[in-house]
């Protein structure tokens, strides 16, 4: 009961979805009208701009960090990490499919961020690096992304020597849900369509 009481929490967490509502509060605009159509962080720095973005980012990372972390806090699955990845995964798909907005969301990677960081903010610190590097040369989201994730259980297996093995198999799960969510992406690089971040461009609402 109380495991699936922490599921529930962890969609309704997941669901939160921050792009939308910043949005619509303080731009009245959809984010999923513009742009990629995605309800996520990247798309709403292209379509509302460095501020809305950053703020969306932080709080979708959020999503994932807290979740993980309000079951990590009870002494009955603080151990767990199979519990602890459930809930996570939990989390991603409220991002993915969130009740509060229409079930249309977005790709997830901040929400997956959040959870990595919560169960092992090393590794997660070394993808983060690994997305950074990738952004300043690529200046390509998509493609950071999908090397930060694929970077995951690198760091995990050969760096820190992660003794769970569940962490390690859910590490590579990452990287795969990561390059199945960028299918479009990667269409879109294959015809040299995909586009590139600015990072001279200005802070402005446009569409």
């Amino acid at each position: 009961m109380i495991i699936a009481l922490y599921i529930l929490s962890a969609y309704f967490i997941g669901s939160m979805s921050w792009s939308v509502w910043i949005g619509k509060w303080f731009y009245k605009t959809d984010v999923r009208d513009f742009g990629s159509g995605n309800a996520g962080a990247t798309n709403t720095y292209r379509v509302l701009g460095s501020q809305a973005g950053t703020a969306v980012l932080i709080l979708d990372a959020l999503k994932g960090f807290v979740a993980v972390k309000l079951v990590s806090l009870s002494p009955l699955y603080a151990d767990k990490v199979s519990i602890l990845l459930l809930v996570g995964f939990i989390a991603v798909l409220g991002h993915l499919f969130p009740i509060f907005a229409d079930f249309r969301g977005g790709k997830g990677i901040a929400t997956l961020l959040g959870v990595v960081i919560a169960l092992h903010s090393g590794a997660a610190l070394m993808a983060m690096g690994v997305f950074i590097a990738s952004l300043l040369i690529t200046r390509i989201v998509s493609v950071s992304s999908m090397t930060a994730a694929m970077s995951l259980p690198f760091w995990l297996i050969y760096r820190f020597q992660e003794p769970s093995q569940v962490l390690i198999i859910f590490s590579f799960a990452i990287a795969l849900l990561v390059v199945i969510t960028h299918r479009k992406n990667l269409r879109r690089l294959l015809r040299g369509e995909e586009s590139k971040v600015n990072f001279q461009r200005k802070n402005r609402h446009e569409h």
